[in-house]
């Protein structure tokens, strides 16, 4: 709440909310609730007919990837659309996105991995049936979205190894 008791909206109460969200939960508990929050925002049959509209196809992977640009500026940050090797083919759906918006605002290293990367990755994966891998870049802030690339097991994810911004 703001002053006078009213909400504020913004998006440093987004990150806030994120903050509260990861407070006292384990990571898996943390990606459950963003997964969970993803679902409450679609209409009943919403990922049926996703998966129905956008079969992981060069075309629904080049879509997604050029549909993502101007509707997630607000979360991310300027971003653009960028070809990619998908299973030896070069397509255009990745997405360069320059400084992700959310990591530099939360400055944490955790939130951009259990609150943004593996729940959206899982819930374009496996709800959507459109794979997504996302692969943030921890020194410049930059991530780099391919859409039609499975994710890579959390063993093998470069992510998992990155130690927290405060340790460093």
């Amino acid at each position: 709440k703001g002053e006078g008791g009213g909400y504020r909206y913004g998006y440093e109460e987004f990150v806030e909310t994120s903050r509260r969200v990861m407070k006292g939960r384990t990571p898996k508990q943390q990606q459950e609730a963003v997964r969970k929050v993803l679902l409450s925002m679609l209409p009943p049959g919403a990922p049926q007919t996703f998966r129905k509209l956008f079969p992981p196809t060069r075309w629904s992977e080049e879509f997604n990837a050029a549909i993502t640009v101007p509707f997630f500026q607000w979360l991310v940050g300027p971003s653009e659309v960028v070809e990619v090797e998908v299973n030896g083919v070069k397509q255009r759906s990745g997405v360069h996105i320059k400084k992700c918006r959310y990591l530099e605002n939360s400055g944490c290293v955790g939130m951009c991995v259990n609150m943004c990367k593996l729940p959206t990755q899982d819930f374009f994966t496996n709800e959507f049936g459109l794979p997504l891998t996302m692969t943030p870049n921890f020194e410049d802030m930059s991530c780099d979205m391919v859409y039609g690339q499975p994710p890579p097991p959390p063993d093998e994810d470069p992510a998992f190894k990155q130690p927290c911004y405060a340790t460093i």
